[in-house]
Parts: C-alpha cells; sequence; structure tokens
C-alpha cells in the first residue's frame, strides 16, 4: 500500500509519539515516583547500580575514587563508548551488529597503513578510516535489506571477514606502532588545560539549552505538546552541575583528556539525532513498529542501511581512539570482550533488546558502569573470571529490569 508524499509529515506521529509533551518538572516527579511505587524503576535501576559500585569499591579500596583513578577511567571508557554509540542505533531498529569489535580492529589498521606506511596526514587518515567503516556498515546494510538475511548472519559473517581483513592489513609482524607525541597518541594521550575544560563544558551546557529551546519552539509551532520551561531549566541545571563536578575532579589530575571530550561530543551529537530530527524519529519508529512504519511513508530499507553504515563508522572511530590509547594498531584490538562489553553497555544503560528505546547516554552510563567494575576489579588484583561472572551478572540484571518494564508498560 503507497501514501502520498503530502500525508507522510502527519503519519509520523501516530507511529511514535514525541516524548515530553506538556510535561511540568512536578508532573515529571510525580510520574517517576509512582511508577517507583508499582515496581518500576525503568533507567533508575543503573544509576543505582553505579552508585553501589562507586561506593563498595572506595570502601575496600580508597583509590577507586581517586583523582588519578578517575582520569584513568575516563580514558578507558572513551572508545569503547564511541562504539556503543554505533550499537544503540542498531539496537533502536531492532537489530544486532557482531561486527563492531572486528571493524574497531579493522579501522586502526587501516589507520596505520594510510599514516604509517603510506604517509598520509594523520586527520586525513582518521577521515578516510571513518569512511571506510561507514562503508563496510553500509555494505552490511544493504544485504540486510536487499537480500533479506537476517542481520545476525549478516554480521557474524563481518566479524570474520573484517578479522581476517585486519590481520593481513597488519602483515606478518601484526602490530604497527604509532609515535610517541605524534597527533594519533595524542588524542588518548593529551588532556586539557583547566581553563579550557571549564570553557567547554560551559560551551556543552549553553549548547543543550539553545537545542532544547528550539526543540521546545519547534513543537509548539506546528501544535505539539511540548515541556514547560521549568522541566527544561531543571534539565540544564541537572547537566551543568554534573559537568563541573566531573570536569573539576579530572582538573585536580591532569585535566580532562581529549577522548572524553570527543566521546561527550559525539554523545550529544547522537542525543540530537536520536530526539531532535526527524531521522531520529524514523529510526524510533522503524524500531518500534516497522511494518506500521512502512505504512506511514517511511522507507524502512533505507533507514536500515544508514543505521548500519552509522554503526560501522562509530566503529571505526572507536579504532581510531583505541589504537590512540594503546599507541598501536595490533592483532588483538578490537578482540577479545570488546563486542561483548560494546552491546553489553547499551542494554545496561537502557537501550531495549526490542527496538524503539534507547538513548545516546546509554552508551555512556552503559560504559561506565562496566569501566568502573573492571576498573574496581583490577585495583583489587581480583582474577579475570571473576570479572567476566559480575559484568555477565549485570548484563542478565538490566535485560530483566527492561523486559519487566516493558511488560508493566504494555499492562498499565
Amino acid at each position: 500500500m503507497t501514501t502520498s508524499t503530502a500525508a507522510r509529515p502527519q503519519s509520523l506521529d501516530p507511529v511514535l509519539p514525541a516524548p515530553g509533551g506538556g510535561e511540568t518538572l512536578g508532573q515529571v516527579l510525580r510520574d517517576r515516583l509512582r511508577r517507583i511505587r508499582k515496581g518500576d524503576v525503568g533507567g533508575l535501576s543503573v544509576y543505582f547500580g553505579l552508585v553501589l559500585v562507586w561506593v563498595v569499591f572506595q570502601l575496600v579500596n580508597g583509590r577507586f575514587l581517586s583523582d588519578d583513578n578517575l582520569h584513568n577511567l575516563a580514558r578507558q571508557i572513551s572508545y569503547g563508548g564511541v562504539i556503543s554509540l554505533g550499537v544503540v542505533m542498531v539496537l533502536l531498529i531492532g537489530e544486532v551488529d557482531l561486527s563492531v569489535g572486528s571493524v574497531c580492529g579493522f579501522g586502526a589498521a587501516v589507520l596505520a597503513v594510510l599514516v604509517q606506511k603510506g604517509g598520509v596526514n594523520p586527520y586525513l587518515g582518521i577521515l578516510a578510516t571513518v569512511v571506510a567503516g561507514g562503508a563496510v556498515g553500509a555494505l552490511q546494510g544493504f544485504i540486510r535489506t536487499r537480500m533479506n538475511v537476517p542481520s545476525f548472519i549478516v554480521t557474524l559473517g563481518g566479524l570474520l571477514l573484517f578479522l581476517g581483513v585486519q590481520l593481513r592489513l597488519l602483515g606478518k609482524t601484526g602490530t604497527i606502532l604509532f609515535p610517541f607525541g605524534g597527533a594519533i597518541s595524542q588524542l588518548e594521550g593529551r588532556s586539557l588545560a583547566p581553563a579550557i575544560g571549564y570553557v567547554v563544558a560551559a560551551v556543552a551546557v549553553l549548547c543543550f539549552l539553545v537545542t532544547a529551546l528550539l526543540g521546545r519552539r519547534r513543537r509548539l509551532r506546528v501544535g505539539l505538546p511540548a515541556a514547560q520551561p521549568g522541566l527544561v531549566a531543571a534539565k540544564v541545571i541537572a547537566l551543568a552541575v554534573v559537568l563541573f563536578v566531573v570536569f573539576w575532579e579530572l582538573n585536580r589530575a591532569i585535566g580532562v583528556p581529549v577522548a572524553l571530550v570527543i566521546f561527550l561530543a559525539l554523545v550529544v551529537f547522537f542525543w540530537f539525532l536520536i530526539t531532535q530530527t526527524r531521522y531520529g524519529q524514523r529510526v524510533r519508529a522503524v524500531g518500534g513498529n516497522a511494518e506500521a512504519a512502512r505504512r506511514a511513508g517511511i522507507n524502512v530499507d533505507r533507514i536500515r542501511v544508514s543505521v548500519f553504515a552509522i554503526s560501522g563508522a562509530m566503529a571505526a572511530a572507536g579504532g581510531v581512539l583505541a589504537a590512540s590509547y594503546v599507541g598501536a594498531a595490533s592483532q588483538d584490538l578490537g578482540g577479545s570482550t570488546l563486542l561483548l562489553y560494546s552491546i553489553a553497555a547499551a542494554v545496561i544503560g537502557g537501550t531495549s533488546l526490542f527496538g524503539g528505546r534507547g538513548s545516546a547516554w546509554s552508551a555512556a552510563i552503559g560504559w561506565l558502569v562496566i569501566g568502573s567494575i573492571y576498573n574496581g576489579m583490577y585495583l583489587l588484583n581480583l582474577v579475570s573470571d571473576l570479572q567476566y561472572m559480575v559484568i555477565g551478572a549485570v548484563l542478565v540484571a538490566a535485560v530483566v529490569v527492561d523486559s519487566v518494564s516493558r511488560r508493566r508498560s504494555t499492562t498499565t
């Protein structure tokens, strides 16, 4: 069944209503308390869990919340968080991308070959690497849509394929080093001066405020309910307080890591893309009900291909930051548990495995939980088998909370 072009904009709203229409701060708080009393804690569970993890590790080892350790934690979660942003997009449409770990290693290998062997300008090399990741992601999305092959199978094949390409590019040595102090190593190794860090935080808060006000104005102009000024102000103040505290703590060490700034900038960009644009609305609509989205005039195949392209690009970008973190492109980069942690972080952070629900902030909070557990256990010299068990239990708990919350929302 086809619909006319003129009818498409109006038909999008019934597919996925925009959140937060007309709510005040008091209404939001009362609604949240009502849900908690009914046992539906929703996304609050991950914040409770994070606080619990921090309290336990700080009591056991007083170094956990030290300035230096928090600085290391911020660096450690940055490249994995970038990868998880792409995973969030894929999960939003109800698909899965198992190739992100291999594409991460593939991206690092492409960057090393271009910059170290080919003599390409490092920044052009980074751009080419991200474009290459987007291209391989788009290829997988094309196979998924045109050949109607499940994304699980397509990306599982991609996992093996791009792992092989990574090994071939790195050659017999299996490692290509980046010079210490070079442009690539500076991405993870450099920190901002304290004054610049606070300026970056102020700019981030200002951008959030402008975006929220423009979004509110746009919704009112088309006759849709919009968040009340008090609710917008509360969100802006909360963001300002969080950023100030985080940047203040990091500045007490050696400054805010450049990699963390890059990651947070991408989080804000994807938050805007998902929540404030028509493209983001269509992505969530496809994840909520692909057939209804198609009948509403959305090109579902095009959305899927574009989302897989974004996932590939973010995986390659994560490879750039990972190579900067270790100072080399190696055979081990992108392997081991990176794929599992990248998907787990998105789910732990609140992105639904069933599609249609999630946020760019899921990648940040999810990796903060995983990174905190890993970092705390490392400080306690605990063996890796216990780390896997704890993170696996946290992941299962997050999925259970998601399933219960979804079931409660459908019955109330």
